[in-house]
């Protein structure tokens, strides 16, 4: 068989596509709660961060201050977010996810794995090891 050859600009259409509409189905396969998408990705923020200033939180999440204050306020109330006193400017306060908060994104990783892997699981092992070389160079896409 003979390996069909896609030019990069073609290629790269459908390959987007396919990766929003498996990310946008990953996103859906989590447990029944009241975060929102937008509440869960500032907590995701937070945990790979570390800690981060309110402002520096609602640049990397691409909103306004604003819509962060609100944002952690309800992630707050919910206990899933710590504010604490920023270490150089008394003006400021560091945000970082609590102990709950990262039991929360535990448990909605823990539900998209298995979603994942159930499909996974329904393909030939050939497929299988396609995807598992493609997750490779997609890894190596994402680092350039």
């Amino acid at each position: 068989m003979t390996a069909k050859r896609v030019p990069p600009a073609q290629l790269a259409p459908q390959l987007r596509d396919a990766i929003t509409r498996l990310n946008r189905r990953v996103r859906q396969a989590r447990p029944m709660g009241d975060l929102t998408v937008t509440q869960l990705s500032a907590l995701t923020s937070l945990k790979l961060a570390g800690a981060l200033t309110p402002r520096e939180l609602a640049d990397v999440e691409r909103v306004q201050p604003p819509t962060m204050t609100k944002i952690v306020a309800k992630l707050e109330d919910r206990g899933l977010v710590q504010r604490t006193p920023h270490p150089t400017d008394g003006r400021q306060v560091i945000l970082a996810p609590t102990e709950g908060g990262r039991a929360v994104l535990d448990q909605f990783e823990r539900a998209r794995n298995e979603w994942l892997a159930s499909r996974l699981a329904e393909l030939p092992e050939a497929d299988r090891e396609t995807l598992r070389r493609a997750a490779e160079i997609l890894q190596q896409l994402a680092r350039a």
